[in-house]
């Protein structure tokens, strides 16, 4: 019998709410919004309501007041499905409220951290918030054709003494959750929040989905247009291409332009064939994620695989003492 000063029972062991406190969680994003527009490339305040059909697959996107949300406002779901993805990755239970630091996810997305940047931060919540889909993509098994938010709410929940957020708590959709709790979610690279341009980052995200790390992908500058979302006329449009294939920074993807206005995207350097690569044994792979918990040891992996292309693809005398080396490198609170 337990007597008056025990314990009373954990009626509640899961929280309500998950916190970011996953250091260095590798970007994710949602494969949905990567293939379909749903964010303004538009740097001023766009109110145009957006409506996208193809190949079956219908959108709609309503703007708030503030605007519809730009593709730069996306940086905020990609911190939080990053995040998540690391946790789901460790086994840590998640949920769909997450409490995150304003400060945190300024330095994750390659953001300032000055007066300006938490109030362009603030404005960026308040377009997500506001701005309404209606679609019937699918994420995990289900079929969404209502509106819904890209999030639901957010509310700060403390200020600093200068009156800027501190923390903040956002709900996301259950469309956007379905998507991370069924996996249909992609690395990206780091570099892509240092792309400047709107329309940079969105054709790296399409490079991202569609080529990904096959030898290539072929697409029409029609198709191309439409796919991105740009309100620019085709040939402006196309302009805008040519001078992102001069400045060639586009991380991890190189495009060129072939006859008939069509857009090629291949990876940087060779591809690494199967037989040629470094092989890891299967226990390297679990002493990783030991090494390195809630990250992705595949997407680790491919880094490494690209790190030993890019310096020459030297003869490896131990494959699996280099990759856990790199590992070492990368895990979660080095040098604290």
């Amino acid at each position: 019998m337990s007597g008056a000063g025990a314990l009373l029972p954990d009626r509640h062991p899961t929280a309500d709410f998950f916190i970011c406190d996953i250091f260095d969680a590798l970007p994710k994003d949602d494969l949905a919004s990567m293939e379909h527009p749903m964010f303004s490339l538009s740097t001023r305040p766009d109110r145009r309501i957006l409506s996208y059909a193809h190949n079956g697959t219908e959108i709609t996107v309503t703007p708030s007041v503030r605007g519809l949300a730009t593709i730069h406002d996306k940086d905020i779901l990609i911190f939080c499905i990053s995040q998540l993805m690391a946790a789901v990755n460790a086994g840590r239970a998640v949920s769909q409220v997450l409490h995150l630091k304003a400060h945190d996810l300024l330095v994750a997305t390659n953001r300032e951290t000055s007066g300006d940047g938490y109030k362009r931060l603030r404005e960026a919540f308040e377009r997500l918030a506001g701005t309404r889909i209606t679609t019937n993509i699918v994420t995990g098994e289900a079929e969404t054709t209502t509106g819904f938010g890209l999030i639901e709410s957010w509310e700060i929940v403390r200020h600093t003494r200068a009156g800027r957020m501190a923390s903040v708590r956002v709900k996301l959709s259950d469309w956007l959750f379905r998507a991370v709790l069924s996996k249909s979610v992609l690395t990206l690279s780091r570099d892509y929040f240092r792309l400047r341009k709107p329309l940079e980052r969105r054709i790296y995200e399409l490079a991202r989905k569609h080529c990904g790390r096959q030898p290539e992908w072929r697409v029409s500058i029609e198709t191309l247009l439409k796919k991105s979302g740009s309100a620019s006329p085709r040939r402006v449009f196309r302009k805008m291409i040519r001078d992102m294939i001069a400045a060639d920074h586009l991380p991890g993807y190189e495009l060129s332009e072939e006859p008939g206005d069509i857009l090629r995207v291949t990876p940087r350097g060779a591809v690494i064939e199967p037989s040629t690569r470094p092989q890891l044994a299967p226990e390297t792979l679990d002493q990783a994620r030991t090494l390195a918990p809630g990250m992705d040891v595949y997407a680790l992996e491919a880094d490494w695989l690209g790190f030993w292309a890019a310096s020459g693809r030297k003869p490896l005398r131990n494959p699996d003492k280099a990759f856990l080396g790199y590992v070492a490198k990368r895990r979660p609170g080095r040098g604290a």
